[in-house]
């Protein structure tokens, strides 16, 4: 399933109409079908949000999966949708963000040069948090601020969104324990870096793009063979394939719960391919005015504009 969240409104320019209310939406095809209705209309408990749905097990999916078997033709007013006729939200706020910092080879060596970080490749993963707060949505602006950074960067990140609570797990129990796979686009300031501490750098409002589905892991069957790419005002930055990574999604979930654990709803960021901004000659950085596209192959592309934030 492609799960969303969504709303109905739009807005013009001098009012918004429809409703701002959240819903959880399953997308296919270029229809989206609202699940709170397809359960009201079928007389079956739902969740009406993605966390919640995802805190539901396997038996929301199994429901889920039933109701939209049922023929359109047959539903009530409200429960489908044209996807270019809602706004679609990000699909859930975490309760956690992990992110994974210099995973893939290129990205070592051009952090060594533009970011003064080690030339040799890490021998464990290298993680840190993003807040929740930082989580934006499809079409929602990036915040440049001027007066804290000059340096707002891009990374295209294939996200892992945790299903089961794990904690101590192996390599080979790892992938029991994802929900699905969406997309973050892991925005730094990279001249907010304090001390070599990444947090403010790349934790501020605005700076996780999640978006803009979440696909189920059943529709994934390989998400080590995607291919990724971001693209600047239509021009590509960054083009790879996830078979790339130094420390595969299993390993990352056995690493990070060694000693954390992982709640449904939690996203593990997996980590930039190169082609960030800091490390082009000359260096190259966001600004009011720009538009990011971030594709992950199965999954889409989640779009933000960049826009002045003072």
């Amino acid at each position: 399933m492609r799960l969303l969240t969504f709303t109905t409104a739009t807005t013009g320019d001098t009012a918004t109409t429809g409703d701002t209310t959240d819903r959880l939406g399953a997308e296919a095809d270029g229809l989206v079908f609202d699940l709170a209705v397809l359960a009201a209309h079928a007389d079956v408990r739902l969740p009406h949000d993605l966390l919640s749905f995802i805190q539901a097990g396997a038996e929301a999916q199994e429901t889920a999966r039933r109701l939209l078997d049922t023929d359109p033709a047959g539903l009530p007013a409200g429960a489908v949708h044209r996807l270019e006729d809602v706004t679609l939200r990000a699909p859930l706020r975490p309760g956690k963000i992990i992110g994974v910092g210099l995973n893939y080879v290129e990205h070592v060596e051009e952090s060594s040069r533009s970011l003064d970080t080690d030339k040799a490749l890490p021998s464990r993963a290298v993680l840190f948090g993003k807040p929740a707060t930082a989580v934006t949505g499809p079409g929602a602006p990036i915040l440049h601020n001027a007066d804290l950074t000059t340096q707002l960067d891009w990374e295209c990140e294939l996200a892992v969104v945790i299903g089961r609570r794990a904690f101590r797990v192996s390599e080979e129990e790892a992938y029991g324990h994802v929900f699905g796979y969406s997309i973050v686009n892991d925005i730094s300031a990279r001249d907010q870096r304090r001390s070599g501490q990444w947090f403010f750098s790349k934790g501020q409002d605005s700076y996780a793009p999640f978006g803009p589905a979440v696909v189920t892991a059943d529709e994934i069957p390989d998400p080590m063979d995607l291919d990724l790419s971001l693209r600047v005002n239509g021009v590509t930055k960054q083009k790879s394939n996830t078979r790339h990574m130094l420390f595969s999604i299993a390993a990352l979930i056995a690493d990070i719960s060694s000693g954390m654990t992982l709640e449904p709803g939690d996203v593990i960021a997996t980590g930039s391919p190169s082609g960030v901004g800091a490390g082009m000659v000359p260096p190259q950085f966001l600004s009011p005015g720009d538009t990011v596209e971030a594709t992950v192959e199965r999954i889409g592309t989640l779009t933000n504009p960049v826009v002045d934030a003072r």
